[in-house]
């Protein structure tokens, strides 16, 4: 299992946590976006799929006889209606936030706090130096 996915053409999700749910969240979201593309025919935004992940964690976590999900996601992609880049996080809770720059997994507390030093609106090789 691979801790980076692509959910639809414009959307990826990397997570961190327990390799099972993550299995089952990635498919559950591949299949919402290719119904909100059958039915709506309209490839599904990056805050309509990050918010259907939260409300199906957000669902474990309050369900009797089920256990929450254990990751934390980052879902990364192009709005197509707005073609600017969207990130946001989710948390086992069902929680989401929008971030311009953000970090997950073992040692997040330093890489962000590194992130929020260094951070600027650029593009280029200057963002790819920086996320390197």
């Amino acid at each position: 299992m691979r801790k980076i996915a692509s959910l639809d053409m414009h959307v990826a999700l990397a997570c961190t946590g327990l390799k099972a749910d993550t299995r089952v969240l990635i498919n559950r979201s591949r299949v919402e976006c290719q119904s909100h593309r059958l039915t709506i025919e309209d490839p599904v935004t990056v805050e309509y799929i990050t918010r259907y992940i939260a409300g199906l964690q957000q669902k474990y976590t309050q369900s009797g006889g089920v256990r929450p999900f254990g990751l934390s996601t980052l879902i990364v992609g192009f709005d197509p209606y707005m073609d600017k880049p969207a990130l946001y996080q989710t948390d086992p809770s069902g929680t989401f936030s929008a971030r311009k720059a953000n970090t997950t997994g073992r040692n997040s507390n330093s890489m962000r706090e590194f992130l929020e030093k260094n951070y600027k609106d650029t593009s280029g090789k200057e963002t790819i130096k920086l996320t390197i």
